[in-house]
């Protein structure tokens, strides 16, 4: 199994309001095996085909509004990131989250206004 090195994009996001249509599309499309998030959390893992691990999810939204699609790049420490963001003119649009896993995750805004993510594994 290989590990993603910090600071390259290691995930993605597929938010959606229709989660089922969702999965079928995606794994209609490109084969991807999409399972349910053992934590039942309304957040589905995406994995590719001969894939040791996921590398994407989808997430389940209330609403159209929350609609997205994003990267999200692997770092050592998400505040820090956050931090930095901030002094070279993006902005922060979540501050860190962690989740009941360990993991933690920020998200961010380029000076232009795109969003994408940031996060660091849980430790173990």
């Amino acid at each position: 199994m290989s590990v993603p090195a910090f600071n390259t994009v290691a995930w993605f996001q597929v938010g959606t309001d229709a989660p089922e249509e969702a999965r079928r599309f995606y794994g209609d499309l490109f084969g991807w095996k999409i399972t349910a998030d053992p934590d039942g959390d309304g957040y589905d893992l995406v994995s590719y085909p001969g894939a040791d691990m996921p590398a994407g999810g989808i997430s389940h939204e209330a609403d159209a509004s929350a609609k997205h699609a994003m990267f999200l790049v692997m770092v050592e420490d998400v505040d820090a990131v956050c931090a930095e963001t901030e002094k070279h003119g993006g902005k922060v649009a979540l501050p860190t989250v962690t989740a009941s896993t360990g993991l933690k995750f920020a998200y961010l805004q380029d000076p232009s206004g795109n969003t994408f993510g940031v996060f660091t594994p849980a430790a173990g």
